[in-house]
Parts: structure tokens; sequence; C-alpha cells
């Protein structure tokens, strides 16, 4: 998820960061379609992607709720929504748009495209200053008996490498400061239940996702991309120094596939639903 202003979507949204969240969905796409499949996505129905970025998971609900379905793709970036728009031009996916407004104000932006069977939120919740105002939005924004399905994190400085090393936990460290500082929870799932609860959802799943990666395999490109892009943010944040992030990728790209690993954060599976 984005910002109108893309000095605050901290990894930009160009031609490598389009890559990575490629990259990024078709590796948890396993996940995100056995989580749809639970929360009852069909041909014909109407879903609300919400941060849906470059709309790569919208892409793939299209094709499930087919050419008499719809899917809404809302996000606060435009080069993200212009990307939608053009895929979903080019892949004659008729039954996608995308829409610019913030998550939190949901309505403002959706207006009068209700009501919705299904909303889906991978990795937003955990970078909005008010996730309450997000799922507040999604009850008004779901017909009665519609899911919504969230994938996030919850004990994100859980991640670690192994054999453990002091530059990688700093790193993780700096990384949920810097996310908590710009108003975000990378725990945010840990109260995600109550504030589900709060808002007329009854919680019907929760789960959990642990992955790990080890180097040279393509979840570790995906984890080394992160780091790539976002550790020289954090320099930039002065959450750690330049020579933390030189330590930091000497120990990285000294890791081999034969002893070492990477454990990645939880990520946490819920699927709600709107009474």
């Amino acid at each position: 998820m984005a910002t109108t202003d893309e000095r605050e979507y901290v990894l930009g949204t160009g031609d490598d960061e389009l890559q990575r969240l490629g990259l990024q969905h078709r590796l948890w796409s396993d996940a995100a379609h056995a989580a749809w499949k639970r929360a009852g996505l069909a041909p014909g129905q109407r879903v609300l992607d919400v941060g849906a970025g470059p709309g790569y998971a919208s892409f793939d609900l299209a094709q499930v709720v087919q050419s008499h379905g719809r899917v809404l793709a809302l996000d606060e970036s435009r080069p993200f929504i212009e990307h939608v728009r053009e895929q979903a031009a080019a892949r004659g996916l008729t039954q996608i748009d995308g829409v610019i407004g913030d998550v939190q104000r949901l309505g403002e932006a959706v207006g009068t495209q209700l009501p919705f069977d299904l909303a889906y939120a991978r990795w937003v919740l955990c970078f909005v200053a008010s996730p309450e105002s997000v799922v507040a939005g999604v009850a008004r924004a779901l017909k009665p008996g519609g899911r919504f399905v969230v994938h996030d994190y919850f004990n994100y400085e859980a991640m670690t490498c192994a054999p453990r090393r002091e530059s990688y936990a700093k790193v993780v460290a700096a990384t949920a400061r810097s996310w908590r500082a710009r108003g975000g929870d990378p725990d945010v799932v840990g109260r995600l239940p109550r504030i589900l609860r709060d808002q007329g959802f009854v919680v019907e799943h929760i789960d959990q996702h642990q992955r790990l990666a080890r180097p040279g395999e393509s979840m570790w490109h995906w984890v080394a991309s992160w780091w790539r892009n976002f550790v020289p943010k954090l320099v930039q944040m002065g959450e750690i120094t330049e020579a933390d992030a030189r330590r930091f990728f000497e120990d990285f790209d000294g890791m081999r596939a034969e002893t070492d690993f990477t454990v990645l954060p939880n990520v946490y599976e819920v699927v709600a639903r709107r009474v």
C-alpha cells in the first residue's frame, strides 16, 4: 500500500519495486488462493482489493470471479493504479477497475460501488496509522455475510537467521522501529481479532504461515530484494549507521546454502465474516 506522496512510500513505485512485488506475489500466491477458497471466493462475486499496490493479487482475483464478477483495486499510489488499469486493459480483464484512495478513508474512495462479497488486504494493516479505520471501512463495504481476508504480521521481530548474527538482529529491530515511527505496527495481527469484533465481524479462521529461505532459493531472492532496497533507507532514516549496513551485507552475502538459512516473519492469516 502506497501513498499519494511518493516520498511516503518508502520503497517507491519504480520498475525495481514492481519486479520485487511481482516476485513476492508469486511466492505467496499459494497462501492467498487457499485463503480465498476458504472464504468462499467464487465466480460472479464482487471483490475489494484493499491496498492493492500494482494489482498482482487483483489479477488473480479477477480470473476467479470471471467476466461476470467484479474486482476493485484500491491504493493511494497513482503509478500503481495506472499500472492496474493498463494491465487490466492489456489482459482483457474488463472486470477489474482501479481507484486511487486512502484505505483509511475507504468509503470516500469506493463511493457507490457497494456492496462487496469479499475484501482482501495483504501487508496493509501493518503500515497504516489506523487499522481500525480500515476495518470499519471494510465492514461498511461488505454485504452481510461477506468475508474479510487478511494476511499480515505479528511477532515480526522473531525474524532471524541461522546461525544467528548480531548484524541481522540489529537490522530487523531497526525495521520494526521504523515502521512504528511512521505510524505502523509490525505486530498488528495481535490486536486484529478485537478490532474485527468491535466492527461487527466474527473471526472464523486464524492460522500462520512460517517459512524459511536458503541462499539461492526463490524465497531467498525475495528476502534479498527486500533488504537491498530497505537497508539503505534505514541508514537514511537514521535507524542504523553506514557501518551497520556494511556489516549486515557482509554477513548476509556470506551466508551459504549448505549451512545457513533465514527464518521469515510469520505471516498470519485471518478470515472474518461480517455479521
